[in-house]
């Protein structure tokens, strides 16, 4: 009964509670047996909360949203679970044995949904790299092959889907961070538009960071954004909501579409596989009925002056983060006190002025506006591949003393038909359309419109019934 749990998506667990066929707590016991059978071999859970959930799962209160009883997932991040402890990766974090105080906005629409949260997921230091190699935890392992990585931020969550742990768990996503690891481990990620989900209390909706979820269908996807994408008081941000559910979309029918397509990366190298999966799906496109062409935003052309527009957010957001997390364990955080490469960016964060920096700001507002007109002049979807390179080997992309600039570095290959779009806000989903001849998965990337989720959605769905991926699992999934 167990595995054949596992081989369900959340959707369908979800369905077996409101039957009867199942209780929560058989749902739950049976992913914390899976948890405890396999996560030996991937590390992904990092804080098991076992008694937590058979308590949520059996309690007369367990909220009757859509999906009640579900087992679930938290990245051990930024959406904190109230009494838990809450590391983001970070040895200090660990060794004080900090425990959140309250739960974040989105664990709250978690919790109403009726998800019962079971633990808490790997993630590399602040999220800051696109390998989930920690030193405070380790590295999580892939799947489909336990040599190689799971991408990152949100790699803890993935290897636990990947893994058939549960159906779906939460990821985050400030330059890639879930969209990377579900192409390096054969899943489904969405990342929204910007101010889709609450980012509160400890963060803000107009960063570069949204949040949403892994999963392996799509119709889990959209049921989970119909489940959570609520406003909160405070919300910097609120992206409009169309006028129907996202998981209406799912099965819809899909109008032919003007999809350009941006098979390589013009910041350099991609990988021929990486680059094949695109073409692939480009033609797979055609044959729907869609107009297909070699285009993109010129905006894309201007790779090297947007890294270099991105990079003083993204170091200085690290040296700000390092300030919180000195007030949360109440005393300055040193050198000693994070990975080489953290102390890294964050010592170049701080080097750039405050000047320096809303200028940044100022030029991601202006490439935003220019990506949006490619949209508004006809385009429906960009195409692309998720990431340059297949899945590295543990430990290519760590981060060491000798090398600090290794992790922020080897990342760039991985986040460089990504990162743009958090800068836009502008929703990106990625597929698992294909494999390396190695038998590692590979993502591509469609980009919408801002708040058109529901097009991605569709589209999506209409790929996943041609390419059918949940059919065939990790050889680690049950």
């Amino acid at each position: 009964m167990t595995d054949q749990l596992a081989r369900l998506d959340a959707t369908a667990q979800a369905a077996l509670v409101r039957d009867g066929d199942v209780s929560p707590l058989e749902l739950v016991d049976a992913a914390i047996a899976r948890i405890e059978s396999t996560n030996d071999r991937v590390n992904a859970v990092i804080h098991s909360m076992f008694d937590k959930a058979r308590a949520a799962a059996t309690a007369d209160d367990l909220p009757d949203g859509p999906f009640r009883g579900v087992p679930f997932l938290l990245k051990d991040l930024w959406p904190a679970s109230a009494g838990d402890p809450y590391h983001l990766g970070n040895k200090a974090l660990k060794e004080a044995e900090y425990v959140h105080p309250v739960d974040s906005n989105l664990t709250t629409a978690y919790r109403r949904a009726g998800f019962v949260i079971c633990g808490r997921t790997n993630t590399p230091e602040l999220g800051l790299v696109a390998t989930t190699e920690p030193q405070a935890h380790g590295p999580s392992r892939n799947p489909w092959n336990t040599d190689h990585g799971t991408g990152g931020s949100s790699g803890g969550s993935a290897a636990a889907v990947a893994a058939g742990m549960v159906p779906a768990a939460n990821a985050s996503d400030g330059g890639g961070s879930i969209r990377i690891p579900a192409a390096m481990c054969g899943l489904v990620g969405l990342k929204p538009s910007r101010g889709r989900l609450s980012m509160g209390p400890m963060q803000d909706e107009w960063g570069l960071s949204t949040q949403h979820v892994v999963c392996h269908t799509v119709r889990d996807c959209a049921g989970i954004l119909d489940a959570t994408a609520e406003s909160f008081p405070g919300d910097g941000v609120i992206a409009p909501r169309p006028g129907t559910p996202w998981s209406g979309q799912v099965g819809a029918p899909v109008e032919p579409l003007r999809i350009g397509l941006l098979p390589r990366s013009p910041r350099g190298e991609t990988h021929p596989e990486c680059e094949r999966a695109s073409r692939d799906t480009a033609s797979l496109l055609e044959s729907l009925g869609h107009h297909v062409e070699e285009a993109h935003p010129d905006a894309l052309d201007r790779a090297d002056e947007l890294a270099g527009h991105f990079l003083p957010l993204w170091v200085a957001g690290a040296a700000n983060s390092l300030r919180v997390l000195g007030r949360m364990i109440g005393r300055e955080l040193g050198p000693d006190d994070v990975e080489p490469s953290t102390w890294m960016m964050a010592e170049q964060g701080r080097s750039f002025s405050a000047p320096d920096i809303i200028a940044a700001q100022a030029s991601m507002h202006t490439m935003r506006r220019e990506l949006a007109a490619w949209w508004a002049d006809g385009f429906d979807i960009l195409l692309s591949p998720t990431t340059a390179m297949p899945p590295p080997v543990i430990g290519e992309l760590a981060s060491t003393a000798e090398d600090p600039a290794q992790a922020l570095l080897g990342s760039m290959p991985y986040a460089t038909f990504t990162s743009t779009f958090n800068a836009s806000g502008q929703p990106a989903i990625s597929l698992p359309t294909t494999r390396t001849t190695d038998g590692l998965p590979i993502g591509v990337q469609l980009v919408g419109d801002y708040a058109r989720e529901d097009l991605l959605l569709r589209l999506a769905a209409q790929i996943e019934v041609e390419v059918r991926w949940a059919d065939e699992r990790a050889p680690l999934h049950p």
